[in-house]
């Protein structure tokens, strides 16, 4: 089994506001938010290697961080795309020449550089399921009752107790996530030249898989509250 965590820091948060990516802004301790994010693999004995996808502006910063905090499981800094998908579909892409050797199981855990605070709690109990299960989830139950929506009307409200708020990261074995996109795209292959008018609406990883895999169960891990999502400037 190897494991690969893959850092989506390929957008630019607009949402929070300011000429700086929240994945590069500063917490208390003075690291960024991406270092955060990054150490948090590269303290896991169960990740093998880690892959930064970034915004193709600011690859050199990631390069700065690589240098400064002596990463040494950091491989790849590769850029990401102006959708989510795409950066996944870099990923991937980047990948897929490892199923060409004899190699062990490879999985790719997809993880959000805007949830710094992921626990090693979690990336061992996300690694510990994929000796199981080709997919692998983080959600945490829903304290809120939540309302599905129909022409600004609530059209339907779902049994609390069986909602889930998605985190990441989000695993999957690389031939399988490497299917999805490639089903959902409606392509022969996930070449750069093949997606380059490729269009999807925005969804996550576990989204195209679900639609697009629907045989494969997605098995969920809980998370945890303080693997929160950086969104807004009052978050940072």
């Amino acid at each position: 089994m190897y494991n690969i965590a893959v850092i989506l820091a390929g957008g630019i948060g607009a949402r929070v506001g300011g000429n700086t990516p929240k994945q590069l802004l500063p917490l208390q301790d003075g690291k960024s938010v991406l270092e955060h994010a990054v150490d948090a693999f590269e303290q896991s004995p169960y990740i093998d290697e880690v892959c930064i996808v970034m915004h193709p502006d600011y690859i050199v910063h990631a390069e700065q961080m690589l240098l400064a905090n002596a990463w040494q499981k950091v491989r790849h800094i590769i850029p990401g795309g102006k959708e989510r998908w795409e950066s996944s579909v870099n990923a991937i892409r980047a990948f897929t020449p490892y199923t060409l050797h004899p190699t062990p199981i490879i999985n790719l855990l997809l993880h959000d550089a805007a949830r710094p605070f992921v626990s090693q709690d979690i990336i061992t109990r996300m690694c510990e399921a994929l000796e199981d299960h080709e997919a692998v989830t983080v959600a945490i139950p829903s304290t809120d009752t939540v309302y599905e929506m129909l022409d600004g009307k609530v059209a339907r409200i779902p049994q609390r107790s069986t909602i889930m708020r998605a985190q990441t990261p989000q695993a999957f074995r690389l031939e399988l996530i490497a299917e999805a996109y490639t089903k959902a795209l409606s392509l022969d292959s996930l070449s750069a030249e093949a997606c380059a008018e490729a269009h999807l609406p925005a969804t996550d990883d576990c989204g195209i898989v679900h639609e697009h895999m629907p045989e494969v169960p997605i098995y969920i891990v809980e998370g945890e509250e303080q693997n929160k999502k950086i969104t807004f400037k009052e978050d940072i």
